[in-house]
């Protein structure tokens, strides 16, 4: 089975959803952002080389809809013949682009992948703009449509993890957050998104602005992480007597993408870099009842060590 390797990666600010700078930047143009920055960090690869485009989004409609993974492509600048998919697995749907698509080339399906994600939750709600839910699940197993939120407040309760912690954790998420940026750990991964929006001018008057979403000046510091945040400010919970998800959990995005250019590993690689050190391990899926990603994660994770130890 062949090796593959990511030669380039990148992403977009994140905003805000509803007030952030991105509140009025459609998730496909987000989408060919990050696509034109991967493949721009890649100059020796002839962008017809690109034999399909993997975008995962978990609300594919609308502004996102129409295989957002094609229109997304196309806006780019790819080639009309570099065809493009959009695949959906909820908050894992970008994941699972790149995990299908270095699947793909391992398989001898393909030389040279672009796959990634996108999602604006300012211009797409959660749930879509029509929900409509099965009626036999409801009545049978509701929990099937249960939320991120309420499904970490099981998780919570099974495995004793107290609000306390919960908000502590939160506040360490937010510190360490804040210091990357400040080292300008995110620059380098982070591709310029040109916004315009409106917002009130002097005198009540509504002016537009244009600018450059750059990773140090839009992507947290304003949008969403806030430098006098404590571990007050931090709590957050879904049920009124719940130990609470992490912190600033519902300070939902208002959107965000990213793009990654797969290549089959060894003499192939050398084209794009001498030494290529970031190589696909494995992936795996798990489902879980009523106890969502939380969990999932874990016996996802233990899938693929397992598989490493019997390699």
């Amino acid at each position: 089975m062949r090796e593959v390797v990511v030669v380039s990666s990148v992403r977009t600010p994140v905003g805000r959803a509803f007030k952030g700078t991105l509140r009025a930047t459609r998730p496909d143009e987000l989408a060919a952002v990050a696509i034109k920055g991967a493949v721009d960090r890649v100059p020796q690869l002839d962008p017809k080389e690109i034999e399909d485009v993997i975008l995962g989004c978990a609300m594919p409609e609308a502004e996102q809809g129409m295989n957002v993974a094609r229109i997304a492509s196309l806006r780019a600048g790819l080639p009309v013949e570099v065809s493009a998919v959009t695949i959906n697995r909820f908050c894992s749907s970008g994941l699972q682009a790149i995990a299908m698509a270095a699947e793909r080339i391992m398989a001898g399906g393909a030389e040279v992948m672009v796959a990634g994600g996108t999602e604006s939750m300012s211009m797409i709600p959660m749930g879509g703009n029509k929900i409509s839910p099965n009626p036999w699940l409801v009545d049978h197993y509701p929990d099937a449509y249960l939320s991120m939120g309420l499904t970490a407040e099981r998780l919570a309760a099974r495995f004793g993890i107290t609000r306390e912690q919960c908000d502590a954790f939160s506040l360490r998420s937010h510190q360490k957050a804040l210091a990357a940026i400040a080292a300008g750990k995110f620059e380098d991964e982070t591709v310029a998104v040109p916004v315009s929006f409106t917002t009130n001018g002097d005198n009540g008057r509504v002016v537009a602005g244009l600018g450059p979403a750059s990773g140090r000046s839009f992507d947290f510091a304003q949008d969403r992480l806030r430098p006098g945040t404590t571990q007050a400010s931090a709590a957050g919970n879904f049920l009124q007597s719940g130990r609470g998800a992490a912190g600033r959990y519902f300070d939902r995005g208002s959107g965000r993408a990213e793009g990654r250019v797969s290549r089959e590993g060894r003499d192939h690689s050398r084209k794009f870099f001498a030494d290529v050190g970031r190589r696909r391990g494995g992936s795996s899926d798990v489902g879980r009842a009523g106890e969502g990603s939380g969990h999932r994660s874990a016996g996802a994770l233990r899938r693929v060590c397992h598989r490493w130890i019997q390699a």
